[in-house]
């Protein structure tokens, strides 16, 4: 179902719907201004396995955030991007960013 066929409570529900799988958020916040591939996004979050990596692209992807382009070489290239959509969504996750750093203040070093 689409997100714009459900009934919403509230505007914060289709945005979680969008953005609120585990690693969904950290996704696209690494993508800003960047094509990466699958290895540098394991690299980047190495917390998240494999399988839910991928799944968590796929629905990124289904939802038109992200695109992925694939190369048909030999050992297959996949690169991920933001679409213009995704793009809309980063000045929010660079508050949600600046928010998090004030909370942690200096107890924690981040790498964004």
């Amino acid at each position: 179902m689409n997100v714009h066929e459900k009934v919403y409570n509230c505007p914060i529900e289709a945005t979680m719907e969008l953005i609120g799988g585990k690693y969904k958020t950290i996704i696209l916040f690494h993508l800003r201004g960047k094509t990466l591939r699958f290895t540098e996004l394991r690299k980047l979050i190495p917390q998240a396995t494999p399988k839910m990596l991928t799944q968590q692209l796929r629905e990124l992807e289904e939802d038109n955030l992200i695109s992925r382009i694939v190369y048909p070489v030999v050992p297959p290239k996949v690169e991920y991007s933001l679409t213009g959509f995704g793009d809309s969504i980063i000045p929010i996750l660079d508050v949600m960013c600046d928010w998090g750093r004030t909370y942690l203040g200096d107890s924690i070093k981040t790498t964004a």
